[in-house]
């Protein structure tokens, strides 16, 4: 079994938070695991891939993948470093409520249709809201489920979420032009440069990652490096800091760059999640 600490956020009859964090000490595949609950995983910090029979699904922090009930999977960590994900499961009776009919496999059991779906600024702000308040004590079960239920709904609403697309090749490559950019996230690459480790041309590469993520390789690494942000902001005070050690030239750049995705400056996302000045 996977060597991981789970913490348990919140417990209710409605819904459940944990927050899992994994060193991901080994790079082979792990033992075969099974879920016993339908869980939805938000990752925030690292990246792991997923194996579920013959597909694969890299786990991100622009992603949220699905884990279905009774489905057995194996993972496998690339990069050094760990992960750490945002787990929720929700009440199967209303996360059918929620779930679009098109994400779900037709049947009588209850199981999403794919294994992953990208989210959006949104959703990843919700993640990291969710995740803060519940840690530091802030929110109470009523607003902790509200939080939850609203990051469900956002993740699996039709116009904020991009299923992977194109041939299985393509998505491979991509996948591990993501395991590239998330092992460093500071370093300013060039598309020459992954475009090498993954072993394609530049245009290759390009096309292929527009096809499948429909959005360029710049914004994905810069969602990422937000992302990342999200996740340290509760414990950086000096928030110039945190945007130059992952790769923004400036404070300023990092400032406009979080506005621009979270529609709040880094400093009044602090005061929303943290409730502090």
């Amino acid at each position: 079994m996977s060597q991981f600490h789970s913490r348990l956020l919140l417990q209710t009859p409605t819904v459940a938070v944990r927050d899992v964090v994994c060193p991901g000490e080994h790079r082979h595949l792990g033992d075969e695991e099974q879920s016993t609950v339908t869980e939805l995983v938000f990752p925030y910090r690292g990246t792991y891939v997923v194996h579920v029979g013959e597909e694969e699904a890299v786990a991100d922090a622009s992603q949220v993948l699905f884990f279905n009930r009774g489905e057995r999977y194996r993972v496998r960590h690339p990069n050094a470093g760990g992960d750490a994900s945002l787990v929720v499961s929700v009440d199967e009776r209303l996360l059918q409520e929620i779930a679009p009919a098109n994400l779900l496999r037709e049947g009588e059991s209850f199981a999403f249709r794919q294994h992953r779906l990208r989210i959006d600024a949104r959703a990843q702000v919700l993640v990291a809201l969710l995740r803060h308040s519940l840690r530091e004590g802030i929110a109470e079960p009523l607003e902790g489920e509200s939080l939850a239920l609203t990051l469900v709904q956002r993740a699996l609403g039709p116009r904020t979420t991009h299923a992977a697309g194109a041939s299985v090749a393509r998505q491979r490559l991509v996948d591990r032009a993501k395991i590239v950019l998330v092992r460093d996230l500071a370093r300013r690459w060039t598309l020459a440069d992954v475009a090498t480790e993954v072993g394609v041309s530049a245009v290759y590469l390009t096309q292929s990652f527009q096809q499948v993520e429909g959005l360029p390789l710049y914004q994905y690494q810069l969602r990422l490096r937000l992302a990342r942000s999200l996740d340290l902001i509760a414990e950086c005070e000096d928030l110039t800091t945190l945007g130059l050690d992952l790769g923004f030239s400036s404070h300023s750049h990092f400032s406009a760059a979080f506005q621009q995705a979270y529609g709040r400056s880094p400093s009044e996302f602090r005061q929303s999640a943290l409730r502090r000045r």
